[in-house]
């Protein structure tokens, strides 16, 4: 037989969030103390779902809920998210789909928009799922950069200078990955104004949107207009500490005369891969409409712990960390004169310390960056950050 060759549409997806742990692993193996601050899991550093939703999931699968669920998801979970849709003020709401994760949310919603050779506009830096989706759609990716020196927030006026007679869609992510910004109102005003002027559809991934600090205020961008396509993603996975029952959403919003063909599309495509997991929707109203009490006391650590990591990067002179707003991420820039992919590899080589590269989320020309993720507990990142200065220091000086 045949060597089997794979398809060309996957020649130019990356996941450089999980390309690191191959070299971990290898690392590991030969005994070196490991500290991940590479994965976005809430669970593997000691936080934990209320109890509350677990006991829902665990009374679905007593009562043998066992079996396919209706395509869309269940009514109880729609119904919750709709009611968690209208606490935000998103308007002129048409559907909602329960998901297997917003990850599959958005891949359902690229899908079922682009034809070969259309392109999306796509923050840079960002999170990687969607140039990997549009990888598989033989779709393009129109990058628009991030303004580092205004907090990583967005620049209208560079975003429409990018838009083409392809360009079908933007995508916010808000509050972002991997920067941690959270983006003014005035902003996403802005990106509502270029999507009306260019017919544009706005795909907002919302999935940290109750992780804000310092009292941030969060604006859904579906909350300020009701005569603009908005796909609205989110999720169980971050805020409420169940990554691994994959259960996310998708709100749609916007003109019925618009929407109505698109959204009937998603619908086919959500029929053909049967159901998100039946049990676990059951989270979904004990979740939205059930004591929120964990989230103050998640914040209350998160907050100690991105202080820690901006103060203790920021003493390292090859080092610049801009305060996170949102999320549990910073992404620091390095003034270094190879890549940061070299950098970040011989970092795990030499002191165990799993961080990820900025290249994999994309970043301007000429910039190096690390995204670094703030879940684990003072102690541990006392630990890391203290190493990386330690390999800065017998590096560079």
């Amino acid at each position: 037989m045949q060597k089997i060759i794979p398809a060309s549409r996957v020649k130019n997806i990356r996941y450089a969030i999980r390309e690191v742990v191959g070299l971990a692993n290898e690392v590991k193996a030969s005994g070196k103390e490991m500290v991940f601050l590479n994965i976005g899991d809430p669970n593997i550093f000691g936080f934990r779902p209320p109890r509350h939703m677990v006991d829902a999931v665990y009374g679905a699968m007593l009562e043998n809920r066992n079996g396919y669920s209706p395509s869309p998801g269940i009514e109880e979970a729609r119904d919750a998210v709709r009611r968690q849709a209208e606490r935000s003020g998103i308007k002129a709401l048409r559907d909602i789909i329960i998901t297997h994760g917003a990850s599959e949310g958005i891949e359902l919603c690229l899908t079922g928009l682009l034809e070969a050779g259309d392109n999306v506009l796509l923050p840079q830096p960002g999170y990687p799922l969607y140039s990997s989706i549009l990888a598989k759609l033989n779709a393009g990716i129109n990058p628009y950069y991030l303004n580092e020196e205004d907090d990583w927030n967005l620049d209208a006026e560079d975003i429409e200078r990018r838009i083409n007679d392809r360009t079908r869609a933007i995508v916010v992510i808000n509050p972002n990955n991997p920067t941690g910004a959270v983006y003014p109102r005035e902003t996403l005003l802005q990106i509502i104004e270029l999507a009306r002027k260019y017919d544009l559809v706005i795909f907002s991934d919302e999935i940290y949107d109750k992780l804000l600090y310092d009292g941030e205020q969060y604006t859904s961008i579906g909350s300020l207009c009701d005569d603009v396509p908005v796909m609205t993603f989110n999720g169980l996975s971050k805020s409420y500490v169940v990554p691994g029952f994959r259960i996310g959403w998708t709100v749609f919003s916007g003109p019925s005369e618009l929407l109505g063909d698109y959204i009937g599309g998603v619908h086919k495509m959500a029929r053909a891969r049967l159901s998100a997991s039946h049990p676990m929707q059951y989270a979904v109203p004990a979740a939205l409409d059930g004591p929120q009490d964990h989230i103050n006391a998640m914040l209350k650590e998160l907050t100690l712990r991105r202080d820690m990591t901006v103060n203790m990067l920021n003493e390292i002179e090859e080092i610049e960390c801009r305060v996170p707003k949102g999320a549990f991420y910073a992404f620091p820039r390095l003034h270094i004169p190879e890549s940061d992919e070299d950098f970040v590899k011989d970092l795990i080589r030499e002191t165990g310390v799993v961080a990820v590269h900025g290249s994999g989320f994309g970043q301007k020309e000429g910039t190096k960056h690390l995204r670094i993720v703030f879940l684990p507990d003072e102690a541990l990142l006392e630990k890391a950050y203290d190493k990386i200065r330690a390999f800065v220091r017998r590096r560079y000086h």
